[in-house]
């Protein structure tokens, strides 16, 4: 059955590859960037796999008014979408803090993604799923570096916490959805991938993309993951398993979903 998928980050890498396989087997393929020449060359690579027309939506997930405009753009062209695929994410910035006074990974990694979802959830049948790409690396959140009280000088441990904080928010949102909402599952897509985020982090890339592309299209279609909504997928592993212990504690979990809940009215209400 054909479906209609929303992969955000689809310009390069990962994000683009699931597109283009996706769209291979049939499927209406959301496309979202936030280079615009990028985005128009990724229609141009998705259109090759197709004769459906692409869509393409340009948005700065650091921008929190960006993200609820994207939103928006996705809610007026569309009654319904089957999948959200939350891949977007970045580990090293030239400039860590945002305009919003909020340090970079955290809006893209577990704020916008947070935002898009609850503003899409709508659009989601019981059917529907929501894939949020969560890492190997997760690490105890600063409540204080996510709020931007306190600046971090660590790339590699904010995004673990950034990773963390998403995984978080994923267990909740489903438990709070329990059968009334798409499934929401956190996936690590695999360690060390063949990706510009790996190589701008670590300086090398050990896996073939496809080790990521394959597990996001058995998450997203697959009967495996159907009642999978709140698991954390560790494809390192191969199989669901137990995130950060963090994530687990349901005091810890609470605090941070009280700052998400916080900074995301914060900002609805200045919006």
């Amino acid at each position: 059955m054909k479906k209609t998928i929303l992969i955000t980050g689809s310009t390069d890498g990962l994000g683009l590859d699931t597109a283009k396989r996706l769209a291979a087997e049939g499927h209406q393929v959301l496309l979202h960037g936030r280079n615009f020449a990028k985005l128009e060359n990724a229609v141009k690579e998705v259109s090759k796999h197709t004769s459906e027309p692409v869509e393409s939506y340009y948005a700065d997930l650091s921008r929190m008014d960006e993200v609820e405009a994207f939103a928006n753009a996705v809610i007026e062209k569309h009654a319904g979408i089957d999948v959200l695929i939350n891949n977007a994410g970045i580990l090293k910035s030239p400039v860590s803090i945002t305009q919003d006074g909020l340090d970079i990974r955290f809006v893209v990694n577990t704020l916008a993604p947070y935002i898009l979802t609850k503003k899409l959830l709508p659009l989601f049948a019981v059917s529907g799923r929501v894939i949020n790409l969560s890492s190997a690396a997760q690490s105890p959140v600063n409540l204080k570096v996510l709020e931007g009280r306190v600046k971090s000088s660590d790339d590699l441990e904010t995004y673990a916490q950034s990773k963390l904080a998403l995984t978080m928010w994923s267990r909740v949102l489903a438990s709070s959805l329990k059968n009334h909402g798409p499934v929401i599952i956190a996936v690590n897509p695999g360690s060390l991938l063949a990706t510009k985020m790996v190589q701008e982090g670590f300086g090398m890339a050990d896996n073939r993309i496809q080790i990521g592309t394959d597990i996001l299209i058995r998450a997203a279609l697959s009967d495996e993951f159907a009642s999978a909504s709140g698991k954390y997928f560790d494809n390192d592993s191969g199989q669901f398993t137990s995130p950060h212990s963090d994530a687990l504690d349901a005091q810890k979990t609470e605090k941070v979903m009280q700052a998400i809940e916080s900074l995301v009215s914060e900002f609805m209400q200045a919006d």
